[in-house]
């Protein structure tokens, strides 16, 4: 479903009686309300909590309302952890709709029950969500370390069991072509190709792209802290993205707002950008693919690793594989083969010295 108002999915703004703006969230029968505005730390909190069906995102999670050794008590050993209170605001969020939606299921059971082809079959049982899956295990087994530590268990029965092989490159890299059609459909000036030239020509994440503003730009440079990673980077300010901030009235924190003034939160931000993208007709397209098109394009131009890793901040090579194996395969094999062909004309010598052909007259 198409989201107009730059509202993450299931959200809605509401007037309430006292003429107070509020945003309502609504999925399958659940609801209840979240902070406005509709971005920062809390707001994400509890749009992720809200996700996982936990209505009151700020109650303290009590061991006085779970069973002694249950999975619940575990979850709230594990919230109160350093293991978990020690990851970035965006990991919490992603771990505890994982962890909520199995705590749905098994909460009240003992964790010293669970053997190992309980895990296996948990896991086997969700063949159609693979990542999914995966994603559980990580954090199962991280949980049960913990329960290990405490003395809840004598052993991890995660440990060992095996995920399902990841056979996918991810997010689809948008190819030139595509981003000709975006640019086509949404003109120079409106907020619809600013996104697409701060995703495209900063190569970051939309989380970082939507935080930037006027306040992180000196001297063409932009100063980039990677919400995910911590790492900083200065950027270079593109020509073709400086054209569109050169649109952007300096009066808000952002220079992408929702319709409402409001900074996007990042579910909303691609929520509302997937919608831009279909307008072009580019149905299998998102922000993040923008980024691995950066990537390409560098990797495509000659660029090493080290100097796509200063623009995109990675830290992992293997990570950043992953997006330069994007790279136009058409035109990189053509050189290939151009570089056999060059090889073998050198051994097709015509004119060889007489002393070389061995055919010739002694």
């Amino acid at each position: 479903m198409k989201r107009r108002n730059g509202l993450p999915k299931h959200c809605s703004l509401v007037i309430d009686r006292h003429g107070k703006r509020r945003i309502r969230f609504r999925q399958k029968g659940f609801s209840t309300y979240l902070p406005y505005p509709p971005s920062g730390d809390d707001f994400t909190k509890a749009y992720g909590a809200a996700l996982a069906g936990v209505k009151d995102w700020q109650a303290n999670i009590g061991g006085d309302r779970t069973r002694s050794g249950s999975f619940n008590a575990l979850c709230v050993a594990y919230y109160r952890s350093p293991e978990f209170t020690g990851q970035r605001q965006t990991t919490q969020t992603t771990y505890r709709g994982i962890i909520e939606r199995f705590r749905k299921q098994h909460g009240d059971k003992i964790v010293k029950d669970l053997r190992r082809e309980h895990v296996k079959a948990i896991i086997g049982g969700m063949s159609d969500r693979p990542h999914a899956a995966n994603n559980l295990l990580s954090i199962l087994k991280i949980m049960l370390d913990l329960a290990l530590d405490n003395g809840w268990i004598q052993s991890n029965p995660a440990r060992g069991v095996r995920g399902f092989t990841k056979k996918t490159v991810g997010f689809h890299s948008w190819t030139d072509e595509e981003i000709e059609a975006y640019e086509t459909r949404h003109s120079s000036g409106s907020k619809a190709r600013l996104a697409l030239a701060l995703l495209l020509y900063t190569a970051q994440r939309r989380g970082d792209v939507i935080k930037m503003g006027w306040q992180h730009i000196n001297q063409n440079r932009i100063r980039v802290v990677q919400g995910k990673t911590g790492v900083e980077l200065l950027l270079k300010i593109h020509p073709l993205l400086e054209v569109e901030l050169a649109t952007v009235q300096n009066k808000n924190l952002t220079f992408l707002v929702t319709e409402y003034g409001a900074p996007f939160s990042e579910a909303g931000f691609g929520n509302w950008f997937r919608d831009r993208c279909r307008e072009a007709g580019l149905t299998n397209c998102s922000a993040h693919g923008l980024r691995k098109a950066a990537a390409r394009r560098m990797a495509e131009a000659g660029m090493s690793a080290d100097i796509i890793k200063s623009v995109t901040g990675h830290t992992n090579l293997k990570t950043l594989s992953l997006y330069t194996n994007a790279a136009d395969q058409v035109r990189l094999s053509g050189m290939g083969i151009d570089a056999i062909g060059r090889s073998e004309d050198e051994h097709n010598l015509t004119n060889l010295e007489r002393k070389l052909d061995k055919k010739g007259d002694k």
